[in-house]
């Protein structure tokens, strides 16, 4: 695999009325876009327009499932079994999948989202589940989860299901030691200082250290970085970020 870092950001989370997020502006600044498929955000007709808007800029798009939880945004955690996981990541896969073929593409990696991301940091069972819905809904269609110090678990886990992984890190959160995410009920969990924000998601492209959610220097491995688009600061970093990686 390149070492040239991918930028992803999470997009297609309008629904409704309700509008998340400025994909227009912000798709043609990435590489991958991680689109809701319904359960925490999303409807069909934001999926289809979204899958359009990424097909038209050459972006690679991403499953992002959830548990069901649109109130929540998928945030919450939900006890659903790891049988239940399986089957509504296939269920999410399947559905965007129907509107990227429509347009002419693919899904061509799936990102869990919010509360299930985290879960499977901690749940063997619920990974070897999400694991078993990729592989079983196409054979090489990878798996991106969360980079940490250490992957070892998630690439033994991932190896026995056959399904690639995609490690990815974030440019607007701060980092435990182990490099797992501080939670966000935590002050200052999140990274508002676009300067900070900046210089975190260089330091993660060149694979050099950064100051973790301790102070101490934490170094991470990544195949592809999140850079959130929400609003009209976080965008103006992507852009800069997006010149800084084009110019490397």
């Amino acid at each position: 695999m390149s070492t040239r870092i991918l930028l992803n950001c999470d997009m297609g989370e309008s629904f409704g009325a309700w509008t998340m997020g400025d994909d227009a502006h912000a798709m043609p600044l990435v590489d991958q876009a991680n689109l809701a498929c319904g359960f925490h955000a999303s409807d069909p007709l934001t999926m289809q327009r979204t899958v359009a808007l990424a097909v038209r800029h050459g972006v690679c798009i991403g499953a992002h499932p959830a548990y069901p939880d649109l109130v929540g945004f998928g945030r919450r955690h939900m006890a659903c079994s790891p049988e239940e996981v399986k089957a509504l990541v296939l269920y999410q896969i399947g559905a965007l999948d129907a509107f990227c073929r429509a347009a002419g593409s693919t899904v061509d990696y799936v990102k869990p989202h919010g509360a299930l991301y985290n879960d499977l940091v901690r749940d063997d069972a619920l990974l070897t589940a999400v694991l078993e819905a990729c592989a079983l809904y196409r054979e090489g269609l990878p798996l991106m989860l969360l980079a940490k110090a250490d992957n070892t678990r998630e690439q033994r886990l991932a190896e026995a299901a056959g399904v690639p992984l995609l490690r990815e890190a974030f440019a607007d959160r701060a980092y435990l030691p182990d490099g797992q995410l501080a939670p966000r009920r935590e002050a200052g969990a999140v990274h508002h200082d676009p300067e900070r924000i900046l210089a975190q998601a260089i330091a993660i492209s060149r694979r050099e250290p950064f100051p973790g959610f301790d102070g101490k220097p934490l170094r991470l491995i990544a195949d592809s970085l999140c850079v959130h688009g929400d609003n009209a600061e976080s965008l103006a970093v992507l852009r800069r970020l997006r010149a800084a990686l084009d110019a490397a």
